[in-house]
């Protein structure tokens, strides 16, 4: 759904880049509370670095028709939804300076739609859903699932709202928010998917770094079929998983985000994806302008002078990836100290979730 240049008139660009750099401020001071530890950091810049990858997969929905994740429910649910909305907007950032992928006077309406607006929304039906489910693994993915599923259509109809207060082209906002709901209903559905797929997963082998899953971790890890009765949250309870290394999980995080972007993206639908297919269809298209990095040697998500394609593409991939994960990581890291005054070796909370452990207060 990245949104190119033209197809919103100046005015509007310029106010949304108000309301992102709004969010993204507020953002940053939400972020400092869900880094528990400095050690947070380097998964917040991976969860970036993951959402980059997997945005690189395109997969068919209907009528020759692709999407691919927007993110903002995955990394919100993981790192916590401020976190998650500045590890999409790195992605947004790197994607349209360095890949020409989404417009750079859009950039403000693809922070608003893709990374505010998803991670919003989706994390208030996941906590809404996890309050009344039974507090378990399942319950957590399923509400992931969930919450996935309705964050891609209130993106389309956030952009929707957008384009009909500036929209360059002079179009029927109904037909333009049937189309858009519509094929972005089709897309939720791959979201949640890969949304629950991955939470799930991690959640099999590391519960407490899920930020969702916060205050679950006693009745996750006990494993008690029936009724579950609270355990007691005092402070040292944390600290066995605070003694385990986030070593192995990042490692394989990162081994799978590269191969995703450098081998498995090769076979990512070409088609394309809802919002192109949408502005094709009702005339939208031809609003848009040449991007401003198309010259970059990674425009297009391919390498400049490698003539392979599946080279090119996979090498582009594992650069992004690369660039993504160490942006983000130094983001994060920034965040943490500016949390602590400033002052690296500011000893870290006990607990290893992002936010205060059950039942204390900051």
């Amino acid at each position: 759904m990245h949104v190119p240049d033209g197809f919103i008139d100046a005015p509007v660009s310029a106010a949304t880049a108000v309301v992102a750099a709004g969010a993204m401020a507020v953002s940053l001071r939400g972020a400092r509370r869900e880094l528990g530890s400095e050690r947070a950091a380097p998964l917040a810049g991976l969860v970036a670095a993951f959402v980059f990858a997997v945005q690189m997969l395109n997969f068919p929905v209907a009528g020759g028709t692709s999407g691919h994740l927007l993110g903002g429910a995955l990394a919100a649910i993981l790192v916590g939804p401020c976190t998650g909305v500045l590890c999409v907007s790195v992605v947004l950032l790197m994607q349209a300076l360095l890949f020409a992928d989404g417009g750079l006077t859009a950039l403000g309406v693809n922070i608003t739609c893709m990374a505010v607006v998803t991670t919003v929304v989706a994390y208030g039906v996941f906590r809404g859903l996890v309050k009344v489910l039974p507090r378990t693994r399942l319950s957590v993915t399923a509400a992931s699932f969930v919450a996935a599923l309705v964050s891609v259509p209130a993106s389309a109809v956030a952009f929707t709202l957008i384009y009909a207060i500036g929209g360059t082209a002079d179009v029927s906002i109904g037909k333009v928010a049937t189309a858009m709901v519509g094929v972005h209903l089709l897309i939720g559905i791959g979201e949640a998917v890969i949304t629950a797929l991955t939470v799930g997963a991690v959640l099999s082998v590391r519960p407490d770094l899920v930020y969702g899953a916060h205050g679950l971790g006693q009745k996750l890890a006990l494993r008690v079929d029936g009724e579950l009765v609270d355990a007691p949250d005092t402070g040292p309870a944390p600290a066995p998983a605070a003694a385990r290394s986030r070593r192995p999980v990042w490692i394989a995080g990162l081994v799978t985000s590269l191969l995703l972007a450098g081998f498995v993206s090769f076979y990512a639908s070409a088609d394309p994806d809802g919002l192109e297919r949408v502005a094709t269809d009702h005339g939208i298209a031809e609003r848009a302008e040449e991007h401003a990095a198309a010259g970059s040697p990674l425009a297009d998500y391919g390498v400049r002078d490698v003539e392979d394609a599946r080279v090119s593409g996979g090498l582009a991939g594992v650069i992004g990836v690369g660039l993504t994960v160490v942006a983000g990581t130094g983001v994060f890291r920034v965040v943490r100290r500016r949390r602590s005054g400033g002052t690296p070796g500011t000893a870290p909370p006990a607990h290893t979730n992002a936010g205060p452990p059950p039942g204390t207060r900051t």
